[in-house]
């Protein structure tokens, strides 16, 4: 299957599902938030996914969920710890163009509202910095585009995910 959806990762807050729906406009591709497929295959939200399950459980839910999306001609909004999901990231690269949309710290965190309403995996003890500074090894990893967003607003950091995912295909 050749690259033909763009993949959404980074940190929760950085504006994966606003960037995504406006993008898949732009593109005329669907649009699909993979935090709401899991919502949906479980009949139960995040928060509550997380605070049953634990990390881990959720964790393999999000893997498992994600290495199953079938689809074309998609923007794929993932959830922040998409990348601690070996299976669903050789997946979601084989059938798309990761692009990571970097945000710094400091605006992440003015973002981020209760982390625990959010559904945001991260352990008991841990910190959003120490979040921060383990996910974005991963993102960097897996990312085919990085996308620095700022000093963009939403439509300019679309229309660059765009032009690089043009540019991108063009290779």
């Amino acid at each position: 299957m050749k690259k033909e959806n763009i993949v959404l990762i980074g940190m929760p807050g950085c504006g994966k599902s606003t960037v995504g729906v406006v993008l898949a406009k732009m593109l005329g591709y669907r649009f699909m938030d993979s935090d709401l497929l899991i919502q949906e295959s479980e009949n139960r939200l995040l928060s509550e996914i997380i605070e049953q399950d634990g990390l881990n459980g959720f964790n393999a839910i999000e893997n498992k969920i994600n290495a199953s999306i079938n689809v074309k001609r998609s923007v794929i909004a993932t959830g922040g710890s998409v990348v601690y999901g070996q299976e669903a990231m050789e997946h979601l690269k084989e059938i798309g163009v990761i692009v990571y949309i970097r945000l710094p710290y400091e605006k992440i965190r003015k973002r981020l509202g209760n982390l625990a309403k959010r559904g945001v995996a991260i352990q008991k003890n841990q910190t959003l910095k120490d979040l921060y500074n383990e996910r974005v090894p991963l993102y960097e990893k897996y990312a085919d585009v990085i996308i620095d967003e700022s000093s963009m607003d939403i439509s300019q950091t679309a229309s660059l995910i765009k032009e690089k995912y043009d540019d991108y295909k063009q290779r």
